[in-house]
Formats: structure tokens, sequence, C-alpha cells
């Protein structure tokens, strides 16, 4: 596969962004529906191909982070664009309500445990920057506290790219209404039933406040060495083909080699009987 260039491009740092429900539909140049399923299995396969040298090569890592409202689809991005990986060189971490241990220590205490080692692909289910967006809006923290924060975690995400750890991060972005399509849907299918909670609507009232947070974060952290990209996420093929296409490009950016045969393996070939 040639090296690609993404439709996504990464939101530029110190641009505040208006987000808009027009900006959640699917944009311009994707491949046509009849064909998207075909181009997105193409990703998926290309991107097992990478890890499998990102792996053996075992020098650096690479951080998928995803946030996005409730209904947004990180879990179905998660299925559909990574379930090809090989599990030993993977990890999905859902960041959830601090622990009782967690809040004993300082905020990054629990997400740097949680980082992919070298030779390996980790998913962020929700991340470190719940702590500038659901703290903010839900007011656990003071501004003077929080509002610290953003310049902590571009520190701490410029210290994780010079370790080796490339950082994409990807907000995904629904409409309102197709939000609440989604939460009715959750609803009525006894399937999705388990994913309701009376929170979500709680939440659904805080529309604005979060995407306030989310338009602060997007301006001030992303960066040349660990970009955000804002996916249109009111369908779930587009969405999966977008964030498909920038982790290829990506890894093939990163260009990971299978390291080269010890001296002393080569002298044995042949020799097995």
């Amino acid at each position: 596969m040639p090296m690609l260039t993404p439709l996504l491009q990464p939101h530029p740092h110190g641009v505040r962004l208006a987000l808009s429900d027009a900006m959640a539909a699917p944009p311009d140049g994707l491949p046509r529906k009849e064909k998207l399923e075909a181009a997105l299995a193409a990703l998926t396969a290309r991107l097992e191909e990478l890890q499998a040298a990102l792996g053996a090569e075992a020098r650096r890592a690479l951080l998928v982070v995803l946030q996005g409202r409730d209904a947004s689809g990180k879990d179905g991005t998660i299925r559909r664009v990574f379930s090809g990986l090989n599990p030993a060189l993977c990890s999905v971490t859902s960041f959830k309500r601090p622990s009782t241990l967690e809040l004993q220590h300082d905020y990054l205490w629990r997400v740097h445990q949680a980082l992919p080692p070298r030779g390996s692909i980790g998913l962020f289910n929700r991340s470190h920057y719940e702590d500038v967006i659901a703290v903010r809006v839900h007011g656990l923290a003071a501004e003077a506290v929080w509002r610290k924060r953003f310049d902590h975690i571009n520190a701490f995400e410029r210290m994780l790219c010079d370790e080796g750890v490339v950082i994409r991060k990807f907000f995904l972005h629904i409409s309102k209404e197709e939000q609440r399509e989604r939460l009715e849907e959750r609803l009525s299918n006894p399937a999705k039933n388990w994913k309701f909670q009376e929170s979500d609507l709680a939440e659904r009232t805080k529309w604005e406040d979060y995407s306030a947070a989310y338009e602060e974060v997007l301006e001030r952290c992303s960066t040349e060495y660990a970009p955000w990209y804002v996916v249109p996420a009111d369908r779930n093929k587009p969405r999966d083909f977008l964030v498909a296409e920038v982790l290829v490009r990506t890894l093939e950016l990163m260009d990971p080699r299978y390291p080269a045969a010890n001296p002393a393996v080569e002298s044995l070939r042949g020799t097995i009987r």
C-alpha cells in the first residue's frame, strides 16, 4: 500500500474551534459507500502488518487516545479498527472514576501505569483529559487547579514523546441529535440496555459546558508531538475509516523495521534436522 495522505489533518495548536453539529457529518472525499468496507479492511490489514514490525523492533510504542461524549462510538472504534491486532502487543485501558488508591496520588499516576511498553500499541478509552474535562464540567476541582493541568499534560506528553512513545489523540465528535437517537436505542435494544445509565441524561444537559471544555483542550493541547484529530462520528464506518487512515499513516512514518538476524543465528541456517 502506498503511503497515505489522510483526509483528517491535526487540529492546529492555539486555534479555538467552535464545535458544531454540522462538523459531526462525514467529510467529502471518502470512498463511496459500497467501497468503504473494503477500504477499511485494507487499512486494518496494513495496521496489523505494521504492528508486527513495531513489536519485533521493540524500540517505540504507539499511544492512541479516544475521547468523546457518551455514545460517540469509542468502544465501536476500538472493536472495528483494532480487532485484527495481536492482543499480545496491544492493550486497552478504560478510565473510569478514580479509585480511592488513585485519588491518593497525583492525577497522572494511574495514566503513567497504563502506558504501552515499547513494541506495543496502547488504547485509552477516555484518558488523562478527563481531568480537564469532566473535572471542569462537574466542578470537582477549583479552576485554579484544573487550569494548570493543560501545561502539565503538554509537558507529560512531551516527555513520553522523548522516550519513544508516539501519541495520536482523537475526539469523536457526535451531534446532539445523533446522540439522542443512540441513547434511545440503548433504552429500546435489550442488547444495549446495559450501556445506559441515568447519569447519561444528566450529562446531556451539560452539552455546552462539555463543548467549551473540549474546545479548550483542542486549542491548548494539540501539539506537533501529540496532535488532536477531530473525527466526525455521526456515521460509524466513516468514523472508523478516518481513524484507521491516520494510524496507518502514523505507523508508516514511524517505519518500524524487523531487526537483522543475529550472526550466530544465521550460522545455524540449514542445520536443523
